[in-house]
């Protein structure tokens, strides 16, 4: 491979497809207890993380921070060997900041070496779904420096829908105030989110019902997707397997070339949005 790809555990990768990527560990406190979630996600237990969040846990996150990426980008700096790193959006962590940080000061200290961190603009498998692409121009023995340029372009086709059961987990970290978590729980409002081209969380609409939110994301899906791109949807979700298999099934109906891979949402992200989050990620013409 033409240069390294690093990610971190929100990339939501299972392991049989990111073996030829770095990741990252994310920290967190459950009921201030330290956790590390180190991406493996195919032996996270999702059921008892997402029952302890319905039941009360309160789960605190922290970005990565510049020391850690300096700690595990060296080795391979050292070694001669360029980096890309595809971060989680700038618009909802510091860590994309920190690991900027720490690739000038390593191209100060190694100036023979390239690194460049990608603003995914998105989380979760909006992360992985860039890091997969970044390991085929690898592979290809595409450049460090003109993979970069690719990646950074793909970011708008980086299409992330999603969809969440209880509003007061998005309240609890600023993203709806508290009067609209309230009518809309009344209500039963599901809304429709994604990443702005900013990598902010905004709503694109609101529907009435689980049934309808799930149709919803599978109609973006159907509006947005890139018909000339490999068809390889993701799906994740916090813990509501059934709802995912059911957008699953919605996604090859519209597509039926669609290679779905669904898995349980991680951690570290997953504590903003609650038990009862399903999203959908795929290439897009557009967000």
């Amino acid at each position: 491979m033409s240069f390294t790809v690093f990610a971190d555990g929100c990339a939501n990768l299972p392991q049989k497809i990111a073996s030829e990527i770095v990741i990252l560990p994310c920290n967190y406190l459950v009921n201030g207890t330290q956790k590390v979630y180190s991406g493996d996600i195919d032996n996270f237990d999702g059921h008892t993380y997402y029952e302890g969040l319905r039941n009360g846990d309160l789960i605190q996150t922290s970005l990565l921070n510049t020391q850690l990426f300096i700690e595990h980008f060296t080795p391979y700096v050292q070694e001669g060997k360029d980096i890309i790193y595809i971060s989680m959006s700038s618009g909802i962590s510091g860590t994309y900041n920190a690991a900027r940080i720490a690739a000038d000061e390593l191209m100060e200290e190694y100036p023979d070496c390239f690194i460049h961190i990608v603003d995914s603009h998105g989380c979760g498998f909006g992360n992985g779904i860039l890091a997969l692409k970044a390991v085929d121009l690898a592979r290809k023995n595409v450049s460090a420096r003109n993979a970069a340029e690719i990646l950074d372009e793909a970011v708008p086709h980086a299409c992330q829908y999603f969809t969440v059961d209880d509003l007061n987990f998005l309240k609890r970290t600023g993203r709806v105030s508290g009067v609209t978590a309230n009518i809309g729980t009344i209500l039963n409002i599901k809304p429709i989110l994604f990443g702005d081209s900013t990598g902010h969380i905004i709503s694109c609409n609101k529907v009435r019902g689980r049934k309808n939110a799930i149709s919803e994301l599978a109609k973006k899906y159907a509006e947005k997707r890139m018909e000339d791109e490999k068809q390889i949807v993701f799906i994740s979700h916090g813990d509501c397997l059934d709802d995912a298999n059911k957008l699953a099934d919605m996604v090859k109906e519209i597509n039926p070339r669609a290679q779905v891979t669904i898995c349980m949402h991680e951690p570290f992200s997953g504590s903003h949005v609650g038990p009862g989050m399903l999203g959908l990620f795929f290439w897009g013409n557009e967000r």
